[in-house]
């Protein structure tokens, strides 16, 4: 069985750290740990993990965030991967730094990749992992939050949540989206 990973950020060196990009991290972090990597292919960067049985071809769009749709909608149709076995992975302001949120559909929240994609593939019926950044910025400067990069607290913590995620991916694909909800949905603290 087939599976489409997709990793949200922006290609290019001055967004490589950003909190915008923890998609890609995310992907980076899997890849790292499979012994896999990426090589360029149409609308992205791809690579191909074997994990239980099943394929996962992992993509980081090559088409900037806000135009993500096209990516996926491109994979998805070229390796007849049905929407079920779609997992897309985004940076959330609404989250606390480190909180993964799982969900089988939603709406995008604001975000435009996610909003672009739900265009693309006319559906926002598509499982998604939103990786909380935070949100402690001012009123006004959300673009230059998600642009920025990691406090030293953070980047600190950073790789340990990074792997947490990979591992969620993994579940994903081994044992549903039900039971990875139930595992990996961290609660809010406070």
């Amino acid at each position: 069985m087939k599976y489409l990973i997709v990793g949200l950020g922006n290609i290019g060196a001055e967004y490589a750290d950003t909190r915008h990009n923890i998609g890609f991290k995310v992907l980076d972090t899997l890849a790292g740990v499979s012994n896999i990597s990426f090589s360029t292919g149409r609308y992205g960067d791809v690579a191909e993990l074997r994990h239980r049985g099943h394929l996962l071809l992992l993509l980081k769009p090559s088409t900037y965030m806000n135009l993500s749709g096209k990516a996926v909608r491109y994979w998805l149709q070229q390796e007849k991967i049905p929407l079920e076995n779609l997992l897309v992975v985004s940076d959330d302001i609404a989250l606390p730094f480190g909180t993964l949120r799982i969900r089988a559909k939603g709406s995008d929240g604001g975000h435009n990749g996610l909003k672009n994609i739900a265009e693309m593939i006319g559906t926002t019926e598509y499982a998604r992992m939103r990786f909380g950044v935070g949100g402690d910025f001012p009123r006004g400067m959300q673009i230059d939050y998600v642009l920025g990069r990691w406090s030293e607290a953070e980047a600190e913590a950073l790789p340990e949540r990074l792997k947490t995620a990979a591992d969620a991916i993994l579940s994903f694909v081994s044992v549903g989206l039900a039971r990875t909800m139930n595992l990996y949905n961290t609660k809010k603290e406070g």
